[in-house]
């Protein structure tokens, strides 16, 4: 019995003492394995860190990774506002603020919660092993993070919006806002029109120029503007350079027409015209020399999309816009109708998808609807047909102005301006009062323009909306309030200005020679000697001419 005791006590401790070694075994294969994830971990810390789809990357040694996700929104408050969320962030001495908030950014796509994260609670299989659902199978082996896409998802992106405006809860507090706005736009517009065409003219320059100030701020880089002085007015250089060409076109028949008075000035306007090209190319190869010049190391990239930026600006928005110009000077009819027809569609399109928009239109433009859509285009070609009546009975807005004076005009309208009568008693009863109307040739023209503002001209609209999308912006500015920019408010205003001055030069202008249009060709392109030359030699021809009738 006692060895049998004694053999119990031995099994019993053996046994114990077998169960501490699987135990402190068990205890150190963990500590191994925390030891191993842990440092695992960090070298996975370490090459996601040097990854460059990281938008922190290389923040110490260059600090121009983390600017590419700001905007400079207040460059004397020191403050940047977000890409991703809108947040204003005050930098002074650094960006370390900045770099912080993008890590805890919820709506920036390499956001740390938006990768894949690292679960560090082991787990012990029945063999005593670590497990860890997102630990590496090899100690050497790196977590490698899938490159996200940058690209804005539209039914999520907060600075666009997704919802349409019937459900939007705050839509009558905008409404009040962008009406007070929108009053305050037509009245200033209406006493520019009343003005005159140099008045419309100034207008359209100045709004030129607040489109490109947007524009060019879009793709600016504080950061990298500071390590560039003088850059941003290279830009400028190259607008005005445009304007200079464009309007010396456009202007130069009026300019001729106004100083014929004056010989000096005759003598110096022509020299001016008749050099005119030669004066813009130096313009531009003087910019671009400039541009050269000022190429920086490790700004190249930033330098060449500027460059490309500026011209795509001076061919998208300026040279469309300027077409506009043009029309003025063919009466302020054929500028002054398009403009309206625009405002109204913009207008019928948001209070019809106010009140009854249900069926999203373009996945672009979300608060966009097919009942506003349609609403707008049968208001907008209504409204053309009545307004052409109207507008067409008044010589200030129908007479072409040759000069560059602000007098009032007074000139033959032409055909398309003459009323005609149409009778209505085969159409309507007896005793109805209006058996006949007058109606306008202009009219019908006018009817192409409505369709023209309705159907394809808010295809620029929803090319700017596309366009804001690709930048992750709401507006392009604020500088009309409950409408955005002055960039927001011309999208559609730029296509329907190539189109109704296309229309007019192929439809409306007659195709064949008149007496002004030759006298403004002998005052553009001949010397004062030589239309002294040419009117001696009229003379002549004219007195053979009488003598052989004789």
């Amino acid at each position: 019995m006692g060895h049998s005791l004694t053999r119990d006590c031995s099994a019993g401790l053996g046994s114990s003492s077998g169960a501490a070694e699987q135990t402190d075994s068990r205890r150190q294969g963990i500590r191994e394995s925390k030891m191993t994830e842990n440092s695992n971990i960090e070298a996975a810390g370490m090459s996601a860190s040097t990854q460059p789809s990281s938008p922190l990357s290389g923040v110490r040694k260059d600090r121009s990774a983390v600017w590419d996700h700001f905007d400079v929104e207040n460059d004397t408050e020191k403050k940047a506002k977000c890409k991703y969320c809108g947040s204003l962030i005050q930098y002074w001495n650094g960006t370390s603020s900045m770099g912080g908030h993008l890590r805890r950014c919820k709506q920036n796509p390499n956001n740390d919660s938006n990768k894949r994260k690292i679960t560090t609670t082991p787990t012990i299989d029945e063999h005593g092993a670590l497990n860890s659902p997102s630990a590496p199978s090899s100690t050497g082996a790196k977590i490698r993070h899938r490159k996200r896409s940058t690209e804005a998802v539209p039914e999520v992106t907060k600075a666009n919006g997704g919802q349409l405006l019937v459900d939007d809860k705050s839509k009558y507090k905008s409404m009040l806002i962008r009406a007070y706005s929108s009053i305050w736009m037509i009245g200033g517009f209406a006493l520019i029109i009343y003005m005159g065409h140099l008045y419309i003219t100034a207008m359209v320059v100045v709004i030129q120029i607040f489109m490109a100030k947007e524009l060019f701020n879009l793709l600016r880089r504080a950061h990298e503007d500071r390590q560039l002085p003088g850059f941003r007015l290279l830009n400028w250089h190259f607008f005005f350079t445009a304007m200079l060409f464009v309007y010396g076109r456009i202007l130069s028949p009026r300019l001729v027409n106004t100083v014929t008075s004056d010989m000096v000035l005759y003598r110096l306007v022509s020299s001016l015209i008749k050099y005119h090209m030669v004066i813009c190319y130096a313009l531009y190869i003087s910019g671009f020399m400039w541009f050269i010049l000022t190429l920086k190391k490790k700004m190249y990239k930033y330098q060449f999309g500027q460059y490309a930026w500026t011209h795509m600006i001076l061919i998208v928005v300026f040279g469309q816009s300027s077409f506009t110009v043009a029309s003025i000077f063919e009466g302020i009819f054929w500028f002054l109708l398009p403009a309206t027809l625009i405002v109204i569609n913009d207008i019928a399109a948001y209070i019809f998808g106010f009140f009854f928009g249900r069926t999203p239109l373009i996945k672009l433009s979300p608060k966009k609807t097919w009942e506003g859509f349609i609403g707008a285009s049968i208001s907008t070609i209504i409204s053309a047909f009545l307004l052409a009546n109207v507008m067409g009975r008044s010589k200030w807005l129908t007479c072409p102005r040759k000069d560059l004076t602000t007098g009032w005009l007074d000139c033959d309208p032409g055909p398309l301006f003459k009323p005609e009568p149409y009778s209505l008693s085969g159409w309507i009863p007896h005793w109805f009062p209006w058996q006949e109307i007058t109606i306008l040739p202009v009219q019908g023209h006018a009817l192409c323009l409505g369709l023209f503002a309705s159907i394809i001209a808010p295809f620029g609209g929803f090319f700017a909306s596309g366009f804001k999308r690709a930048f992750k912006i709401k507006d392009f500015g604020d500088s009309i309030p409950g409408h955005g920019g002055i960039t927001d408010r011309m999208d559609c205003q730029m296509v329907m200005a190539v189109f109704a001055y296309i229309y007019h030069q192929s439809f409306v202008v007659p195709q064949n020679l008149s007496v002004e249009m030759i006298l403004d060709q002998i005052f553009m392109n001949l010397s004062f000697d030589e239309q002294q030359a040419l009117y001696r030699r009229l003379g002549e021809i004219l007195q053979q001419g009488f003598q052989s009738h004789s």
